[in-house]
């Protein structure tokens, strides 16, 4: 199993979410409004080239996916989530993948890949 972590340009996650559930066997995901920012956004005020007045970061919202799979979908699932969420622009947002020891399913207590 594997968790797959997506930050994407909000405005895109109506067509990654689509683009996703056309994957035969998709597990479904967790979205949340999230913060951030990386090289596209940060900023810094100089007064003058040796002091500086006020520092400031401006955070970029994103929407961030998380999707727990087995490893024979990740494949499929990356690529098609850096495909429909790439605009070409800074600020596109970045995928992480990695192993999970382990995953409960609540409700019936399957536990591995049965609870996927």
């Amino acid at each position: 199993m594997k968790m797959i972590v997506a930050m994407v340009q909000p405005f895109r996650l109506g067509k990654v979410t689509s683009a996703l559930e056309e994957i035969a066997g998709f597990p479904g995901m967790t979205v949340t409004d999230v913060r951030g920012f990386g090289r596209e956004k940060s900023s810094r005020k100089e007064g003058s080239p040796h002091r500086v007045i006020e520092d400031f970061v401006e955070f970029i919202p994103k929407a961030r996916i998380e999707i727990v799979a087995l490893d024979d979908m990740v494949g499929a699932i990356v690529s098609t989530i850096a495909r429909v969420a790439r605009t070409g622009n800074n600020g596109d947002g970045k995928i992480f993948v990695w192993s999970i020891e382990t995953a409960i399913r609540i409700q019936t207590g399957e536990s591995g890949d049965e609870a996927v």
